[in-house]
């Protein structure tokens, strides 16, 4: 939903304030980093068509090899045409193909020196103790660099002013997405925030219809599909909210109430992997970087807060108040 379709909207379901958010599909405001390419194809790949996931999967799997190809040779390669190369392109967030031959000759050299592993093996079911745990490590790490690297730098920013100066925040979660959501209230809570984690999807939207123009509502799920969660940011998001998403998938329906999106990586999901395991862990460094930007800009309230919140954690548990 576009800027002016969602003030539109807004207005014709009587919410004050304005939208800051970009369009849905619109481009960053510069394209992705070589090392970025990866993770925005894994994010991306579910909701293309099949002919653009041919191609993304081709420069994802070989971006030396497609580095050297017109946008001709790649669309004959992956028997796509070349206007599906070029939205394919411009959906990855480069402008054109040119761009994005670009960024593929850049994670091609990553690669070759060795700054850019190649992507681990699924865990099996028989692998030993000690493989799991590097596999996971590596899954882990490349995880969160994917998430930072596909981070828009604008949104978080934006982001991060709406909660700093908001007077309620509302956080909407469920399963591990919801663990999320508890985990950043109760640390804007520490810094003298006022901050409410909803899991029941009926006190969300309860909740929600009470928000207003300075109010903070933040949805997070990874599919961006889920029904509990888009509906109280919906209503937010009508009642004049500034609306936040954290989700894997930036094109997905929630996106549609966000004024801003900020999207998370994930690792591959595997049998005994599912999906949430990883995508909590992009969740997670994602709820940290609006945290301690919150704290920096309310530095003068917010120290003071963490150190009564420290000290008080330290006088219950001090020997002569533990029996």
């Amino acid at each position: 939903m576009s800027n002016d379709l969602k003030e539109s909207f807004r207005s014709a379901s009587g919410g004050p304030g304005t939208t800051t958010g970009p369009a849905t599909g619109a481009l960053p405001d510069t394209p992705p980093a070589p090392a970025a390419l990866a993770a925005k194809v894994r994010t991306l790949a579910p909701s293309m068509t099949r002919s653009m996931q041919r191609v993304a999967e081709a420069v994802a799997g070989d971006p030396a090899g497609c580095a050297a190809l017109t946008v001709t040779g790649l669309a004959e390669r992956t028997g796509t045409s070349e206007a599906t190369v070029v939205r394919t392109a411009r959906l990855l967030g480069y402008p054109g193909y040119r761009d994005l031959r670009l960024a593929l000759a850049g994670l091609a050299a990553q690669q070759q020196s060795g700054r850019a592993p190649a992507v681990t093996a699924d865990i099996a079911v028989d692998d030993p103790l000690a493989d799991v745990v590097a596999k996971l490590a590596y899954d882990e790490q490349q995880t969160l660099a994917d998430t930072a690297a596909g981070l828009d730098m604008a949104q978080l920013g934006a982001a991060v002013s709406a909660l700093a100066a908001a007077r309620r925040v509302e956080l909407y979660g469920v399963a591990a997405s919801g663990l999320v959501a508890q985990d950043l209230a109760q640390k804007l809570l520490r810094i003298g925030h006022v901050a409410f984690a909803h899991s029941d999807p009926h006190l969300a939207v309860t909740n929600a219809v009470t928000l207003r123009s300075g109010d903070v509502a933040i949805a997070i799920t990874h599919s961006g599909s889920t029904g509990d969660i888009i509906e109280p940011l919906r209503v937010a998001f009508e009642h004049g909210a500034t609306t936040i998403a954290i989700t894997g998938r930036p094109d997905s329906p929630v996106t549609q109430y966000a004024d801003h999106i900020l999207t998370t990586s994930t690792a591959r999901e595997s049998e005994l992997r599912p999906a949430a395991m990883s995508s909590r862990t992009s969740q997670l460094l994602v709820v940290d970087c609006l945290f301690v930007g919150v704290a920096q800009r309310t530095y003068e309230t917010a120290a003071p807060a963490l150190a009564a919140s420290y000290e008080a954690l330290a006088h219950r548990h001090s020997p002569r108040n533990t029996r």
